[in-house]
């Protein structure tokens, strides 16, 4: 059996008295793309602050590196160098530069030491110049790349800040929440370009649409958190099934988003 990517052990973080992470264990495989879902407070963000360095565990291991020989320990890690080691994280509102072209956006985001104004002076490589065509494509937005990003809908702002991590060619993606405030139609198109990046990038995806959950699960894992901790995991279905995740979650009808 392969050994896991990203690798969580046991690991726990309390703020104030409050136990938001509890011995908490999860492996995500390479060209994975695992579903993580759970009701308010049940630790989601929390545990993507620990993998990209915002917050530090109290106990237990965090490593990011598929080979044993030479993984990387997060936990002693920064913000900076756990994106450098090719962590991306797309948080739940998105964060485009408004003013700025859909093309000029995703420059910006290029992988490389750039700051802004030698990023937008840059003349771009053959090479960088085919990866934002690519990634215009993918994102459905080829044809507005000569617009600014503050006149995109929601959904499109959504979809050009995942262009925008693209562009940093990151091993692994921490998607919070993708789907919330989209059309039915944009919450479908998304699903479909999460599910086209999986097996060429591995993804976490936070999400409480359930309806988009089984769209982007049909063939994953979806991982059930609650208290800090890991209630379920496995299959959509068998997820959906299973008594103690209807008692926590599924059966409450109106749930949050936290």
């Amino acid at each position: 059996m392969s050994h896991p990517l990203l690798t969580v052990e046991d690991v726990s973080k309390t703020y104030d008295g409050f136990k938001a992470i509890s011995n908490l264990t999860f492996y995500l495989f390479e060209g994975e793309l695992r579903t993580v879902i759970g009701p308010n407070g049940a630790g989601k963000s929390t545990f993507f602050d620990l993998i990209t360095g915002r917050a530090k565990p109290d106990k237990g291991k965090i490593e990011f590196g598929s080979d044993p020989a030479s993984h990387h320990d997060l936990a002693g890690l920064n913000e900076y160098e756990i994106n450098r080691l090719g962590i991306g994280r797309k948080f739940q509102t998105p964060s485009v530069y408004t003013e700025h072209t859909v093309l000029d956006n995703l420059v910006l985001s290029l992988k490389g030491p750039r700051g802004v104004f030698a990023s937008l002076l840059h003349r771009l490589s053959s090479t960088d110049r085919d990866r934002i065509d690519e990634i215009l494509k993918l994102i459905r937005l080829a044809e507005k790349r000569d617009w600014k990003a503050g006149l995109l809908a929601h959904g499109e702002k959504q979809w050009l800040e995942i262009g925008m991590l693209l562009a940093q060619e990151p091993k692994v993606l921490l998607v919070d929440e993708p789907a919330a405030g989209m059309t039915d139609e944009e919450t479908y198109r998304t699903g479909e370009l999460l599910l086209s990046l999986a097996g060429k990038h591995s993804l976490v995806v936070v999400e409480h649409d359930m309806t988009f959950v089984k769209q982007i699960a049909a063939n994953g894992q979806v991982t059930v958190l609650h208290q800090g901790s890991v209630l379920c995991e496995g299959k959509f279905d068998d997820v959906q099934a299973d008594q103690k995740v209807r008692e926590v979650y599924l059966g409450r009808g109106k749930h949050g988003t936290r």
